[in-house]
């Protein structure tokens, strides 16, 4: 099914482009950040912690169709993004990858697919809904969140946003900082409503999880009052594996932005794993 009209054909895809990325410190190790839906290289630098590590460059990456990425009008499937995203981070470096809720979905693709660009995880917030029905029964039994799993009610939120409460986004949208309620406008209805169908709600990311590597380290950390990615979920999820580190906090959908310092550290413990690895395989230099 069509998710809205004049949308390329993904079985036909043009190519993603490089994506936007700017870089933080100096180091043979790679931690590279991936936001959340709306969210831009701002999302991280917005809080009093810089993601910055030692022996470590930070790669800041604003998704496909968000921030000053491209943002072709097309449906922005997992493939997409994936494929923007691998044409974007360099192969064969030591990289603990960082993503939250969109981010994170997409930092399980990309590990699962190009294993040679991740060596760790820090998912942040992750949604885990199993399937368009499983969003639905999530959402619906919050207060006005049907609109979530509504396509015309998301495209229309999208307009809106754009077009007519753009300028007033800092002072509408108080949960965020100013300069990241800015930035929800750098995105069209295309990328917006089918990164969320076909990322989120369309994709299993139960699947990816399954086909990650062996022994890949990876950390979840959520928030136990988190209304958008069901905690439960991830808390079974991870039980799953045993190489998984579960950390919860007392924060919402963004930990990042509520517990700031904890999530630096469990980045920084992935960063200690990932490096003195690297250094006895000889890929570096101590």
């Amino acid at each position: 099914m069509t998710l809205l009209p004049g949308f390329a054909d993904p079985a036909h895809p043009q190519r993603p482009q490089r994506l936007h990325m700017e870089s933080l410190g100096r180091g043979p190790l790679r931690v590279t950040f991936l936001p959340g839906l709306g969210g831009t290289t701002r999302y991280w630098t917005s809080t009093p912690v810089a993601p910055v590590f030692r022996h470590a460059q930070t790669e800041l990456v604003d998704l496909y169709g968000f921030g000053h990425s491209p943002r072709p009008w097309c449906r922005y499937t997992v493939e997409r993004h994936v494929d923007a995203l691998a044409r974007t981070l360099q192969p064969g470096v030591p990289r603990v990858l960082v993503g939250h809720s969109l981010g994170a979905a997409l930092a399980l693709a990309l590990a699962a697919r190009h294993a040679d660009r991740v060596q760790a995880l820090c998912l942040l917030g992750l949604p885990d809904y199993g399937s368009r029905a499983g969003a639905v029964e999530w959402f619906a039994s919050q207060r006005g969140g049907w609109v979530y799993t509504n396509m015309l009610a998301t495209a229309l939120a999208c307009l809106v946003t754009r077009r007519v409460a753009g300028h007033w986004l800092p002072h509408l949208v108080r949960d965020v900082p100013p300069e990241v309620a800015r930035d929800l406008v750098l995105h069209n209805m295309a990328s917006s409503t089918t990164s969320l169908w076909e990322v989120l709600y369309r994709h299993d990311v139960r699947v990816e999880a399954a086909a990650l590597p062996p022994g890949l380290p990876v950390t979840c950390v959520h928030g136990t009052r988190d209304l958008t990615a069901p905690p439960a979920r991830v808390t079974e999820l991870a039980a799953r594996f045993p190489q998984w580190r579960h950390v919860m906090l007392d924060a919402d959908h963004h930990p990042w932005l509520r517990a700031p310092g904890a999530c630096h550290t469990e980045v920084n413990v992935l960063c200690e794993a990932v490096w003195p690895r690297s250094v006895r395989a000889g890929a570096i230099a101590p």
